[in-house]
Order: structure tokens, then C-alpha cells, then sequence
């Protein structure tokens, strides 16, 4: 099973008078990067949801939305802060007596002086928070790996029918290759034979020369090590796992021995084959870099 690195899960779960909805959406990155974007008051999960996120995920840019909901009527409470209003009513009194004023200070009025009464949210109980918010995290996550593992399956597929038509590219410049070394040489021959005028040149020595030279164009090593990577990919692809990095890794190896056939080319048809196969090569990359 592979999985691709773009994928979205949702899951909004409520008990009693508190609901969660968590959301994950992803995007192909090198490493692991989760955005976090929940209310302040969760802050204090930030590191436990980390640590539940990398059960599921290995890779990608993962951008996790959480909105939390609380219905209760009790979350709060009033505080009545005695000492403030103690303190104001004397400050009151001191100045009705420093300017002979009249002194009509009434409850009404002193309880709207700052800090006489304040709301206070009640003390929450993490334990059961954190218990309802895991559940949902984790089915958000579950849904989020089958959305990857479905487009995995899609990406394995386009990739594998991507190496059967590299197969046909490496099998034509396989066939044609020993016999453009072979015209090669015969053309090179002839080609020596004509300028040297010199008669003490011998046929051996000029063969010799020619086949050395001819050598350069050989493509054998080349596509004994293409089927490798080749056959390596395909084996991969179907083991599954973590395997984006291993396949970035062999299509550079696959695409190094492509430019080196393409260099060594001295033949139109083995040319346009070895660009073809550069170009698929090229599509491989792409797709690998979407996979976890």
C-alpha cells in the first residue's frame, strides 16, 4: 500500500455540551509539517496532537483546522472582589469629608467600579476535553490516510503503466544499438581506409583502432542498469510503504543513464527513442514527488 501526499479528512463529533470539528488537508513536501489552527484556549494539546498526527502521517504539509464548541451555561462565573470595593467606599467616604460633599454612594453605583465584580471562566477539565478531541482527531486522521491511500492507488497504477512504455523505448535501443555499432565501425573503416595512403598501415591495426573508437557508442551498460532501476521501481511500487524518497532516488539514476544513451546516440532512431524515454522519466519524477 502506498499513499499519496495530497489528502483530506473531516470529522465533527459532539458529546454533551461540547463539540469538535477537526479538518486535515495535505500537500506533498519533502519532510512532515503540521500547521496547527485551533482556539487559543487548546494550546495547551498542541504537543499531544503533534504526536497523535505522526501516527498517520510520515510526510507532507498537513494543515489541521480545529474549532471547539461549548454550549454549557456554567462555564463562567461572577466574582465578587470584597477588598476592591472596600477600598473604593473608603477612598468615597474620605473625599465626601475632604470637600464636605454628601456622601451618596448606594450599592448600585459602587458595583460598577472596575474590578468589583469580574466573570471567571470556570476551570475545565482537560481530561475530558483531550478524550473527546483525540476521538475526533483520530477519525479525521483515518479518513484522511483512505483518501491518501485511494490516490496512492491511482498514482501506482499511472506509474507502473509509465515503465511498461519505458520498457519499449530501453527494448527498441536494445535491438537497434548492436547493429548502429556495427555500421558504425564498418563506415569508420572505410572511412580510415580511404585517407590513409600510407602502405604500411595494417588491417588489424586500423580495425583495432576503429573498434576502440566504435566502443564509445556501445549503450550495453546503460540499459543492463535502466531494466535494473527499472524492475527496482516496479518491485517498490508494489511492496509499498514510506517509499517516496527510495523512488526519487532511483528515477535521478534512471534519468543519469538516459542522458548518458543520449550522448552516446549516433543514430536518429536511438535519439528519438532515448528523448522519449528522458520525457516518461521526466512524468515519473513528477508523480513520485506526490507520494509519501
Amino acid at each position: 500500500m502506498i499513499k499519496s501526499m495530497t489528502g483530506f479528512g473531516r470529522c465533527e463529533l459532539a458529546e454533551g455540551e461540547r463539540k469538535f470539528t477537526v479538518e486535515l488537508k495535505s500537500v506533498n513536501h519533502r519532510y512532515l509539517d503540521v500547521n496547527i489552527k485551533m482556539p487559543k484556549k487548546l494550546n495547551f494539546f498542541e504537543a499531544s496532537i503533534r504526536n497523535l498526527l505522526k501516527e498517520y502521517i510520515q510526510r507532507g504539509k498537513v494543515d489541521v483546522f480545529i474549532t471547539y464548541e461549548d454550549s454549557s451555561e456554567n462555564n463562567v462565573t461572577v466574582k465578587y472582589n470584597k477588598e476592591v470595593a472596600g477600598e473604593y467606599l473608603n477612598y468615597l467616604r474620605q473625599m465626601a469629608d475632604d470637600f464636605g460633599l454628601e456622601n451618596d454612594i448606594r450599592v448600585s453605583t459602587l458595583s460598577r467600579y472596575p474590578e468589583v465584580f469580574t466573570m471567571e471562566e470556570v476551570a475545565v477539565d482537560e481530561e475530558q476535553i483531550w478524550k473527546l478531541l483525540e476521538k475526533t482527531i483520530r477519525q479525521a486522521a483515518e479518513q484522511f490516510v483512505t483518501s491518501r491511500v485511494k490516490e496512492g492507488e491511482n498514482l501506482r497504477d499511472d506509474l507502473l503503466g509509465k515503465l511498461d512504455g519505458m520498457l519499449l523505448h530501453v527494448d527498441y535501443i536494445q535491438q537497434r544499438s548492436p547493429q548502429i555499432v556495427e555500421e558504425y565501425k564498418e563506415k569508420i573503416y572505410n572511412k580510415v581506409k580511404e585517407l590513409l595512403t600510407d602502405a604500411q598501415a595494417e588491417d588489424n591495426r586500423i580495425l583495432m583502432e576503429v573498434t576502440l573508437f566504435a566502443d564509445k557508442i556501445c549503450v550495453d551498460e546503460e540499459i543492463v542498469r535502466l531494466r535494473s532501476h527499472i524492475e527496482t521501481t516496479r518491485q517498490t511500487l508494489l511492496e509499498g510503504g514510506s517509499i517516496g524518497r527510495k523512488l526519487d532516488f532511483i528515477a535521478q539514476e534512471m534519468n543519469r543513464e538516459a542522458n548518458t544513451t543520449l550522448s552516446k546516440a549516433n543514430n536518429l532512431d536511438i535519439s528519438n527513442h532515448a528523448i522519449e524515454l528522458k520525457t516518461e522519466i521526466e512524468k515519473i519524477r513528477e508523480q513520485i514527488q506526490n507520494i509519501e
